[in-house]
């Protein structure tokens, strides 16, 4: 299954950002999952949510088998397939998959202290400085703003397992969020945002 969405969604041996995530230690299985995901969501909003189900399926088999079990990004597969069963009025089956997703998601919060983070710094020569000096204060702040994002989506989920709108924005603010590197608070932002809250 995995494969034919693969193929489906145009993952091709000449892809670049694949390349420069495999360069930076990233697994295939990594970019794939945040693809599966985005794609997902984009299909959502195209209202084709047949389509987007079997990417979200695919998202979760793919961390099931390709992820440690306590990795974060299985709950944002999960919360996506439970947001879409809630739309097919499934209650029964989002429940479940929402509870699933839940108890998964406390063990995102433990990741935090232990992301490698890598340097950003990018607009100008003093910024790489700035950043190589003060590195500690740097990766600190980091991971208390990632730690926040945690307890947002975690918040979030629920607000959606109740069927209310969710208290914090997710998906929609993915593009904005999305480190440009290829490190740790990348998988973890991708968990925490990559969640279908329409």
């Amino acid at each position: 299954m995995i494969m034919s969405v693969l193929h489906i969604s145009g993952f091709r041996g000449n892809d670049l950002p694949m390349r420069a995530a495999l360069a930076a230690g990233w697994s295939r299985a990594d970019l794939w999952w945040e693809r599966l995901q985005e794609e997902g969501l984009a299909l959502v909003g195209d209202n084709r949510l047949t389509a987007a189900r079997s990417r979200f399926l695919a998202a979760r088999l793919l961390a099931t088998l390709a992820f440690d079990e306590g990795d974060p990004r299985l709950s944002a597969s999960l919360a996506c397939l439970a947001r879409l069963s809630q739309k097919k009025g499934r209650m029964d089956a989002a429940r479940r998959q929402y509870n699933k997703a839940l108890v998964r998601w406390p063990l995102a919060e433990d990741a935090v202290s232990g992301l490698q983070i890598k340097p950003r710094a990018r607009s100008s020569l003093f910024h790489l400085r700035m950043e190589a000096r003060h590195w500690d204060t740097y990766s600190d702040t980091m991971r208390k703003r990632l730690a926040g994002f945690v307890c947002e989506t975690e918040l979030a989920i629920v607000d959606l397992s109740r069927n209310q709108p969710p208290r914090h924005r997710l998906a929609s603010r993915w593009q904005a969020e999305k480190p440009p590197v290829f490190d740790d608070t990348r998988k973890l932002l991708g968990a925490c945002l990559l969640v279908l809250e329409e």
